[in-house]
């Protein structure tokens, strides 16, 4: 099914093939897992910032001010960091995950390589921070695969978020990159990516359930196809 949507392409074109990463390739949120993984480690600085973190936590879940209060708790998370340190700890968190074949969906990993093999120019697209991203799929034997990724910057007081790479983002980075729709196919299993999806003249939403099969079908209609991966 997917190599013949990546055959059904602009002739003469290589096909463009996207795929989000959390939840798609990696069970879960790979860099919360990595914040969580650190703050057990330094339990120090949770205790110290949790009277901010409980002011902040409630903004997590309102739209126009989740970016912000994400950006504020990567920085409370990597006071004092440089980036030097932090990409350390990315990479040898990172490796460990890779290690691990429960964290990775392999129906996901699967379409990829059908795709790569297929003569598809793949492109992984995710929220998730760039070195830790890019640390996992090198483990993992895709180290030529693109990445389009968020960012993090050394800051005054040490690493702060400097492009969190989500929602319209994705698109607006893919184009920097000389990326424009349409696509070919594009995989992801969030509401953040409708445009990414709606992009795709082909669009596969991964595990969904009601609610956000009633948002993205109106959209797709006759484009979209459910995968149910493990």
């Amino acid at each position: 099914m997917t190599v013949d949507s990546t055959r059904a392409k602009t002739a003469g074109a290589q096909p463009v093939v996207l795929f989000d990463f959390d939840g798609v390739l990696f069970k879960g949120d790979a860099f919360t897992a990595l914040m969580r993984h650190h703050c057990a480690r330094a339990w120090w600085r949770v205790a110290l910032a949790s009277p901010l973190l409980l002011v902040t936590l409630p903004f997590l879940w309102l739209r126009r001010t989740r970016s912000g209060a994400v950006r504020f708790i990567v920085r409370l998370a990597l006071l004092g960091f440089t980036l030097s340190r932090y990409r350390t700890l990315a990479q040898d968190f990172g490796r460990t995950l890779a290690r691990d074949a429960r964290h990775f969906s392999r129906q996901g990993l699967a379409a990829l390589n059908a795709h790569r093999h297929a003569g598809a120019r793949v492109i992984v697209v995710s929220g998730c921070e760039e070195t830790l991203a890019r640390t996992i799929l090198d483990e993992l034997g895709l180290g030529q695969i693109e990445l389009v990724a968020s960012r993090l910057a050394e800051g005054r007081f040490g690493v702060r978020v400097a492009a969190r790479n989500v929602g319209v983002e994705k698109a607006h980075q893919l184009g920097r990159r000389g990326v424009r729709p349409p696509w070919d196919v594009a995989y992801s299993d969030s509401l953040t990516d409708l445009p990414i999806l709606a992009a795709a003249r082909s669009a596969f939403l991964v595990n969904p359930n009601r609610q956000m099969l009633a948002r993205v079908s109106p959209r797709l209609k006759g484009r979209l196809s459910i995968v149910e991966w493990q």
